[in-house]
């Protein structure tokens, strides 16, 4: 299911560093997908719905070109991809094989998808900039997929940088990384996070006056009392 454009908006405006402060109060610390960075510098933030797709260890027999051609393949899962989907891939955290080059990262652009999220990395590193398509990853290969990972399937529970990523849970990439917001704790996520971003941004113009850290950042009674005059009835 797309995600509403006012929950993409909202969050498009919150960073994972917040998401990962407010999930982090609600008992998750494993949120932070590891190995997914940025593959150009100047991606913009991106939300959207997990689309799941899951290697395992390459298999002679199974992990072969003629593979790229049966109905279970990366080709066939590119197609079942919605519009607005984010595209996160278990690689098993492989380096030394990537797994879509530049013709597939064009498709999933043509699609609609909103980025590419994996713990392994990608090839035709030229061609998959020049796509257009937002990737986070562990980097660039040459070695095609099959040369160390076996494609078995789609929308499925999977494990992507230590994370579990089921279908449908929500995740915002950034400079900082990959973030999955569990889907049944997304409207929680919404109600906070705007409100932590006006927070920390009020406690960042303290800073900058000269404010000194203790009592200010966590905030005591005190500051808790400026920072509602200065917002009227919200909560800090």
């Amino acid at each position: 299911m797309t995600l509403d454009p006012k929950i993409v908006e909202t969050l498009s405006a919150v960073s994972t560093a917040t998401v990962t402060t407010i999930l982090l109060k609600k008992g998750l610390r494993n949120v932070w997908m590891r190995g997914t960075r940025p593959l150009r510098p100047d991606q913009k933030r991106v939300v959207g719905r997990a689309f799941t797709l899951r290697f395992v260890p390459a298999r002679e027999d199974l992990a072969t070109p003629e593979s790229w051609s049966s109905p279970k393949s990366t080709r066939a899962a590119i197609e079942a991809m919605p519009e607005g989907c984010v595209a996160v891939v278990d690689a098993m955290g492989v380096t030394d094989a990537g797994i879509f080059g530049d013709i597939l990262c064009a498709r999933m652009a043509k699609k609609g998808v909103a980025a590419l999220v994996t713990d392994g990395v990608v090839r035709d590193l030229a061609g998959v900039l020049g796509t257009g398509l937002p990737v986070w990853c562990q980097g660039q290969a040459a070695p095609p997929s099959v040369a160390g990972l076996t494609f078995v399937n789609w929308q499925e529970p999977i494990a992507c940088g230590g994370v579990a990523v089921f279908p449908d849970d929500v995740v915002v990439v950034d400079a900082d990384g990959a973030v999955l917001i569990p889907a049944a704790l997304l409207d929680a996520v919404l109600a906070e996070a705007p409100e932590q971003e006006r927070m920390e941004a009020w406690i960042m113009d303290e800073v900058a006056k000269g404010v000194q850290l203790p009592g200010l950042y966590p905030m005591n009674a005190e500051t808790k009392a400026r920072y509602q005059a200065a917002f009227g009835s919200q909560k800090a």
